[in-house]
């Protein structure tokens, strides 16, 4: 870890000063939508978000739905900021885009454009194959899947393995896949090619994006992203810092894995007492049942994020009806999936959407708000104590360190030393 990064999480550590945010996104609660800027500086070597999506509007194709990914992150900014609530809306997960994308196309008789990274493939498989396909009700769409693991391109193992099969995924449900050319022409023919498709097999066509095919799209800042006093970091910090010894955690997808590794790695601790969920995302809190289930006398700790929690929310049903006295979800909600662009969760409306409200109606035995770093000490002190299932939303800032790591032990590693703590 690099001197400058161990400074910056010490300043963290010592609540003295906030982190550098490099990265923010805005928000607004009548609209939830972010506002952009392009970059003015185009390189001729990527293809440009404004004119994609032109492109495809032309085509005809005039609602959008997804799930925010990485590798199109400034074309989902670009939908974001220049699409209506009416005409784009962030779902859940993708097999909910493909459903949505499908009740348009019944409602108006039009293609819709569902977005997504390659992972959330097997979320999709469902409605693809028992509502979209030819043989059953025959629904056009248009797929822009972002290929992570790529064969030949330096990923990480859950993206390796998800991208050595995507297109086999694909064919094996008969959907016909392209990779989009950063050429406008031959973009511009991809399209045109999609379009013939809906029009003579009315079903589903995918195009794959590899990485740093867009040109940059920025975000803009405002008061609303900072309405809390702590990043995301800080708050996990404080967390852990309140952690006993044989305490359990299971951490979500996304930056709150690599921070709470890097968080270990600064205090000279060990990585046994977390299982970092790399991939999965969504099911961190049905990994942290399981584990609850078997070991009822070890308190365990789901640490969570609003995007995951949203995806499979249906979990938090199981939580509250198998009620676990040691199970105790901590949901760190900024209100954006921040792992992947900043995009907003319908978590950000804090005015009209109520997690804890969700929680106690699914069982839960309480749920919890703490916005401070006194706040969280004094609630996760309450948690040890309290007869679980246990809900505690953590309301925190959108944005991450630029200079954020990555694990540096293997899955396997993580997998055994976790086991081997379990058992003691």
């Amino acid at each position: 870890m690099s001197n400058s990064v161990i400074f910056r999480l010490g300043r963290l550590v010592s609540f003295t000063a906030p982190v550098t945010q490099t990265f923010c996104v805005s928000s607004c609660h009548q609209s939830q939508h972010r506002h952009f800027t392009v970059s003015p500086a185009l390189s001729s070597k990527h293809l440009n978000p404004g004119v994609f999506y032109e492109a495809i509007k032309d085509s005809g194709i005039n609602f959008f739905c997804g799930v925010p990914d990485s590798l199109l992150k400034d074309f989902c900014a670009y939908v974001t900021s220049n699409s209506s609530s009416k005409d784009h809306v962030i779902t859940a997960n993708e097999g909910a885009a493909v459903a949505l994308a499908s009740g348009y196309h019944l409602a108006t008789g039009q293609t819709a454009m569902v977005y997504l990274q390659n992972s959330g493939v097997g979320n999709m498989v469902n409605p693809l194959m028992s509502l979209a396909n030819p043989a059953v009700y025959s629904i056009p769409i248009l797929l822009l899947v972002g290929w992570r693991g790529e064969p030949g391109v330096k990923d990480e193992p859950q993206h390796i393995a998800q991208g050595r099969i995507t297109r086999n995924m694909l064919e094996c449900m008969d959907i016909p896949c392209e990779v989009l050319p950063k050429d406008v022409n031959a973009m511009k023919e991809l399209l045109a090619k999609a379009d013939h498709h809906f029009s003579t097999r009315k079903s589903p066509f995918a195009i794959l994006v590899k990485s740093k095919t867009f040109s940059s799209y920025s975000l803009k800042t405002s008061a609303q992203d900072n309405q809390f006093p702590l990043t995301r970091e800080e708050a996990l910090f404080k967390v852990v810092e309140c952690m006993n010894e044989n305490d359990a955690i299971v951490g979500t997808t996304g930056m709150l894995s690599r921070e709470l590794f890097e968080y270990r790695v600064f205090k000279k601790m060990g990585h046994a007492r977390d299982f970092l969920t790399v991939g999965s995302m969504g099911h961190a809190s049905a990994i942290a049942l399981g584990i609850a289930l078997q070991k009822p006398s070890r308190q365990v700790f789901c640490l969570d994020g609003d995007g995951a929690l949203l995806m499979h929310m249906g979990t938090m049903a199981s939580i509250g009806q198998q009620g676990p006295e040691n199970f105790k979800h901590v949901v760190f909600n900024n209100g954006a999936h921040d792992s992947v662009g900043g995009q907003p969760t319908e978590a950000a409306n804090h005015d009209d959407f109520d997690l804890c409200a969700i929680a106690r109606g699914c069982g839960y035995k309480e749920a919890l708000v703490a916005v401070t770093a006194e706040e969280i000490e004094e609630k996760l002190s309450y948690l040890h104590k309290a007869k679980g299932p246990v809900f505690l939303e953590l309301k925190v800032k959108v944005g991450a360190r630029s200079d954020l790591g990555r694990p540096t032990r293997t899955t396997h590693e993580n997998k055994e030393d976790f086991m081997t703590f379990l058992q003691h």
